[in-house]
């Protein structure tokens, strides 16, 4: 009996490691279609009829984020590794750290902020396959991922469904330390660009904790992806 017990706690060791390394491998290959090394996007955020422009530069480690308001232009700007990224707000035409405490402002009154835009939780290195579920008829890998700093953004436990064919998220749910809905993205709609598929339609809503009532809805949408500019280079 001694035996069978040890037997069976080193087989769900080695299960449990197996599902993080697949978890994990499935991430990769989310991270770089979200990627989309050396193209520019161009979409707007729409929230009540109001719509504002978002401008992506991605160049090899660097993704930048423009937002235009007439003669106004801010965002931020992210500094990738293998496992993690840095965070930069543009001020001025100026990179600066952004504060960790401004993750989770509200990008120009919408529902998005920069912790959505920015999807930190593609990198959280605890992450473990929790099931397979279907999205939009989709058949989907469902992961869990937990936040290694519990004092950085809302977002504390996040479930992504992830499309078993093109490894594109499908739906990410996050949630607070009491295990509480946040916030609920849908993609609508894909696109693909070369042998990737990624983003081109997504509802963004944000939920009250204690009901999972929708408070409010905010769209995403990017046109086609088209080569790189290189007279465009990100601000560093």
């Amino acid at each position: 009996m001694k035996l069978y017990c040890i037997l069976l706690l080193l087989f769900s060791s080695f299960s449990t490691l197996y599902a993080d390394q697949a978890a994990e491998t499935i991430l990769a290959h989310v991270r770089h279609g979200a990627i989309l090394q050396n193209n520019d996007l161009s979409g707007d955020l729409k929230k009540e009829g109001k719509r504002h422009p978002i401008h992506l530069f991605l160049r090899e480690n660097d993704i930048q984020f423009l937002f235009n308001e007439g003669k106004k232009q801010d965002g931020f700007h992210m500094r990738l590794g293998e496992s993690q990224f840095d965070l930069f707000e543009i001020v001025q035409r100026k990179v600066i750290p952004m504060p960790v405490d401004k993750l989770d402002d509200p990008i120009k009154g919408t529902d998005v902020t920069y912790e959505d835009l920015a999807m930190q939780f593609l990198y959280w290195p605890d992450s473990s396959i929790v099931g397979e579920e279907k999205v939009k008829s989709q058949n989907c890998y469902k992961i869990r991922l937990e936040n290694p700093d519990q004092k950085a953004g809302k977002y504390k436990i996040v479930y992504a469904w992830v499309h078993k064919k093109y490894n594109a998220l499908m739906k990410v749910i996050g949630y607070n330390a009491q295990g509480k809905p946040l916030k609920r993205f849908v993609i609508s709609e894909l696109q693909k660009s070369g042998d990737m598929h990624t983003l081109k339609k997504m509802e963004v809503s944000t939920l009250e904790p204690d009901t999972n009532k929708v408070t409010g809805v905010t769209y995403l949408e990017f046109d086609k992806p088209r080569p790189a500019n290189k007279a465009e280079k990100p601000l560093r």
